[in-house]
């Protein structure tokens, strides 16, 4: 089976003005995601819109700053918005899974693996995933951000071959659409200089959180697309590479796929200064950190936790497993493993290779 391909939907795209269904573009979208599923791609779709779908029944036509009113808009939205892929999907003859994620359901490596199973069992059924983020229980400190970001961590999750980020406009433009002057940008590598504006009033992401999505996505060795989600022939020209929206390339080396959860996935419990030895040793050498180049460490970390590695510069270079907690790193033995070699990723290319 090829690797998926994982699609974002925006807000926009699924719900028009009022809580309407934009059922044309849903539909158009599914016709295309079936085709490439016949042709042995596997997809997974993630859709915003059910705050967006939810909110009417509030008697809302934007979103609120409540977070109760905000999940309890997307309780009311979510089974709304798996209907219109159920139904979408269904006239393909395809069948659509409904997938709830939160930030914390990646950060263990037990669930993680576990949510990876569950996508590829569908897959393998030949279904295809709806996933959104569990937006009626998470919380301020424990979600992705947007679903942009969501995105991403699914691709990463999955190990796709592509990512694409389907939204209102064509691309990523020099300046905002429609102003003088205002260019397509057809490489991602230009989209930095890009004056961008703001999101929309009915989803939470803009412009600027795809180019973070799709940065992230690359830098994981996953080309990803930025493109516009409306028209006749939108995926399939996409997955066929050829000119379309905004195309971030991907980086060259693939990390495995531990040190991509242990990256994007796990969230850092603590900070370990270390000194210029030991930043060497770990960058240029490949060592393990041990508690003789720790200087001081932030935070109350525990063995099992994430923590950042900050070399003399206050620049943090690296992230890694903990080995012993941070009460005895720097008051305990001095040649005590502090992070395995194996449990650690840097955040740029060894010492000397840059």
């Amino acid at each position: 089976m090829k690797r998926p391909v994982v699609v974002k939907f925006g807000s926009s795209l699924v719900a028009g003005p009022g809580g309407r269904v934009r059922r044309s573009v849903v539909r158009a979208r599914s016709r295309e995601i079936a085709e490439l599923v016949r042709g042995g791609t596997p997809v997974c779709v993630v859709s915003s819109g059910a705050i967006a779908l939810g909110l009417p029944r509030l008697g809302l036509s934007s979103r609120p700053r409540s977070l109760p009113r905000l999940q309890a808009a997307s309780a009311l939205g979510q089974a709304r918005l798996q209907r219109v892929w159920d139904e979408a999907l269904g006239r393909e003859g395809l069948a659509a899974a409904q997938v709830l994620l939160t930030a914390a359901d990646l950060a263990d490596r037990g669930a993680y693996l576990n949510a990876r199973n569950t996508l590829a069992a569908l897959h393998a059924l030949g279904a295809v995933p709806v996933v959104n983020e569990n937006d009626a229980t998470a919380t301020d400190e424990i979600t992705f951000g947007d679903n942009d970001a969501l995105a991403a961590q699914v691709a990463i999750l999955v190990r796709a071959r592509l990512l694409v980020l389907l939204t209102e406009v064509e691309g990523v433009y020099s300046r905002a659409p429609g102003t003088p002057g205002a260019e397509l940008l057809a490489a991602g590598a230009d989209a930095a200089a890009a004056q961008l504006a703001d999101g929309s009033p009915l989803g939470k992401g803009g412009m600027r959180s795809k180019i973070l999505a799709a940065e992230l996505a690359a830098s994981s060795g996953i080309p990803t697309v930025i493109a516009g989600g409306t028209g006749v022939d939108v995926l399939g020209e996409i997955v066929a590479g050829e000119p379309r929206g905004t195309r971030f390339q991907p980086g060259e080396r693939a990390p495995s796929a531990f040190k991509l959860w242990l990256r994007h996935g796990k969230p850092v419990a603590g900070r370990v200064h270390v000194d210029a030895g030991a930043r060497r040793a770990v960058t240029r050498d490949g060592a393990s950190l041990l508690a003789v180049g720790v200087t001081s460490v932030e935070g109350g970390f525990e063995p099992g936790d994430a923590v950042e590695l900050v070399g003399p510069d206050g620049t943090a270079f690296a992230k890694g497993i903990a080995g012993v907690p941070a009460s005895e790193l720097v008051a305990g033995p001095r040649g005590v493993e502090a992070v395995h070699r194996d449990r650690l990723v840097l955040y740029g290319p060894p010492e000397g290779l840059a």
